[in-house]
């Protein structure tokens, strides 16, 4: 009988995706139909608490497919973890994470049985009190770093402490004490604020999960060229995501406004016409559009022309000519276009009801009237008598 682990990670399906798309990890096995695919490696990957992954030979020829709960090699020991990947995409994934195939690998021992599942249920379970038991031992020896997460291997023979510090610390000390009060062998890992973020979770200012914690697993430098080239506002405040770095989502879109930027002209160089000299001020890349001022630190004399109409002037400039306007030479601007209801219906239709309304709300405050009634008196038809 197979087992599957529910501990933060999603149910998997034998093959291809997982059943339910939340675990960012995840890969998917466009080759899975293929048995030759599947038959081109002993290698499989496999997956354990929060982002750590590994990759184990399957000496003893075991049918393992996605979503098999297994017994892996450990140091000391064995772990617990649920195969996510097997087949001819193992090789590419080792490839892209500089394993070498000919490197000492460990390997895969067997399928998890009851015992080994109910012994690494246990061991989590610990995991929690574990974590707020080691930052009060860090704080009582005055160390300057946060715990974030514990880690227990399979067979509770070993602890994984995950903590993150701005400066080197040095915790030799601390994991004497942490041995001695936990029994274990213990293991220290600095993870940036990032990963810290992406491990605890949480809500962007965007309304949506954090990225880092929903699907994103490589972390790529963030600069501040990146908000300039976006032509946003360089306010740290904004800038900063819940890790107090540089919002991940500035990358998504720099390549975008670097290829749209291409079609516009350098904005170093001035444009000279016959009345004044102008100097670029602002870009709207969505509205191709270009502001150009005759001042160089301050707005004066804001015109704003189209990037065809730049590259115009330039090439006159380099002849040695001059426009009259900056905008046109005529002088004149394009006419503006007007916008129209698609509907073919005024917005306005139902302020006639509204005023009626407002009418009926002011006759309230008026004095009541007094009307009298009076019986209407029905006229006999000719045939009937009188």
């Amino acid at each position: 009988m197979d087992y599957q682990l529910y501990n933060g990670q999603c149910c998997m399906n034998s093959k291809g995706c997982c059943k339910k798309h939340d675990n960012k990890l995840n890969t998917y096995d466009w080759l899975s139909d293929l048995p030759e695919s599947q038959q081109a490696t002993d290698y499989v990957e496999v997956q354990f608490k929060n982002t750590r992954k590994g990759y184990y030979l399957n000496s003893n020829n075991l049918e393992l497919e996605k979503g098999d709960v297994v017994a892996v090699e450990s140091t000391p020991g064995h772990d617990i973890g649920t195969v996510t990947l097997t087949g001819k995409l193992v090789l590419l994934q080792m490839k892209k994470h500089r394993i070498r195939p000919d490197a000492e690998i460990k390997r895969v021992y067997r399928k998890a049985k009851q015992a080994d599942i109910e012994k690494f249920e246990e061991a989590k379970a610990k995991e929690h009190e574990t974590m707020i038991r080691s930052r009060k031992i860090a704080e009582g020896l005055g160390l300057q770093m946060k715990i974030g997460d514990v880690e227990y291997q399979g067979d509770g023979n070993k602890a994984i402490f995950y903590y993150i510090a701005d400066e080197r610390v040095d915790f030799r000390q601390l994991i004497k004490d942490l041995a001695e009060a936990f029994r274990v062998r213990i293991e220290m890992k600095q993870i940036g604020a990032r990963q810290e973020a992406g491990r605890i979770g949480g809500i962007g200012p965007c309304g949506r999960e954090l990225c880092c914690s929903g699907w994103m697993c490589n972390f790529i430098s963030v600069s501040t060229g990146a908000a300039r080239i976006q032509d946003i506002s360089l306010n740290p405040q904004k800038l900063a995501g819940q890790c107090a770095k540089l919002k991940c989502c500035l990358n998504y879109e720099v390549d975008a406004y670097m290829e749209a930027k291409r079609k516009f002209p350098s904005f170093e160089i001035p444009l000279e016409t016959k009345d004044a000299t102008y100097y670029h001020f602002k870009t709207d890349v969505f509205k191709n559009q270009m502001q150009y001022s005759t001042d160089k630190h301050i707005v004066a004399n804001l015109v704003t022309i189209s990037p065809e109409r730049a590259y115009d002037v330039i090439t006159m400039n380099k002849k040695g000519q001059r426009p009259q306007f900056l905008h046109t030479d005529e002088g004149e601007t394009k006419p503006k276009k007007e916008y129209q209801d698609i509907l073919d219906e005024s917005v306005t239709r139902f302020d006639t009801s509204i005023k009626k309304k407002k009418k009926h709300r002011d006759r309230g405050n008026q004095e009541p009237q007094v009307f009298t009634h009076q019986p209407k008196v029905l006229k006999k038809k000719n045939n009937e008598s009188e």
